[in-house]
């Protein structure tokens, strides 16, 4: 039997050192204003066991983990209609770019770069009667936790500074991919980026993905067929144009945000969520990364 206790407290110990860790998101300004040496670590077994080093129950900003979540909303709304709209390939390029969108007429790579989150945002917008509240209610049913929400000021924060994604809305909406307004899209959007949570609350929403569909409380939520597509998504396009690396050295399915935090899974067996602000070049949390791959390392614990 695994000391998984144990293994969080090295594994947290060891990254505590690094002096060198990369830098916090700064073109969002609300961002900016997090301490990077933030780091929290939190494990949660399918067998009812959870583990937690650091500041795993600080709340942060989980941006485009969101998209997760904002993809199994749409896939339970409107099934694989949803992939007429949106493709399911790797991008290879970072998660704001646009000229792939361009050559591809309007139908983006896949659901978790930004072009195709805002896509997926006007699905839900198109199918939901209240959007914001329903998509907020969605997230709180995944996880048990109704103290889940929005940080209003981050949403503004990113309205007044998303000049890249006004351009992609823009662009998906010439090409006849966006069927409401523009600015409704990219408030949802900016909105499912906001959402709070920290390590405890992450792991709890993403049991679904490794519990065939089921959340913590035995619900069915999604197929076993759409969690598989999901998390094969996620396996090849998580983390951009760093997917291929997070596959090579952690071997799981997961998703990183730009507010420093990751969270990954193995089927049947756990998930695992980490927050550490600092990124690398690629948008993807520095520590988070190298907690992850120790993790798997020391465990022998991932897919392949």
């Amino acid at each position: 039997m695994l000391d998984y206790q144990a293994i969080l407290e090295e594994i947290y110990s060891s990254l505590k050192k690094t002096e060198d860790t990369g830098e916090v998101a700064s073109y969002i300004p609300e961002l900016a204003k997090i301490p990077k040496d933030k780091l929290g670590i939190h494990l949660q077994l399918i067998t009812g066991e959870d583990y937690a080093v650091g500041d795993a129950l600080e709340k942060f900003s989980i941006q485009s983990i969101s998209k997760v979540f904002s993809l199994s909303k749409a896939f339970q709304l409107v099934g694989n209609k949803l992939l007429t709209r949106v493709d399911v390939e790797p991008s290879g390029n970072p998660f704001n770019h646009l000229s792939l969108l361009e050559l591809e007429n309007g139908i983006p790579r896949n659901p978790l770069i930004n072009s195709g989150a805002i896509v997926v945002a006007d699905v839900l917008l198109s199918n939901l009667k209240n959007p914001k509240e329903d998509f907020l209610n969605f997230v709180r049913e995944l996880a048990h936790d109704d103290s889940i929400s929005y940080n209003e000021k981050v949403a503004e924060s990113e309205r007044e500074t998303g000049f890249n994604n006004y351009a992609a809305a823009n662009l998906l909406k010439s090409f006849g991919n966006l069927e409401n307004d523009v600015d409704d899209v990219l408030d949802f959007y900016f909105h499912q980026c906001s959402i709070m949570m920290n390590c405890k609350q992450l792991t709890n929403a993403f049991f679904v993905y490794a519990n065939r569909g089921k959340c913590l409380k035995d619900v069915l939520h999604l197929t076993p067929s759409q969690v598989k597509r999901i998390n094969a998504i996620m396996l090849t396009c998580g983390f951009y144009d760093e997917a291929g690396e997070f596959a090579f050295e952690v071997g799981l399915p997961g998703k990183s945000g730009v507010g420093g935090g990751i969270v990954a899974l193995l089927p049947h067996c756990f998930t695992i969520a980490t927050w550490a602000p600092a990124l690398n070049p690629q948008g993807n949390s520095f520590l988070g990364m190298q907690a992850l791959e120790q993790f798997t390392t020391k465990t022998k614990l991932s897919i392949f």
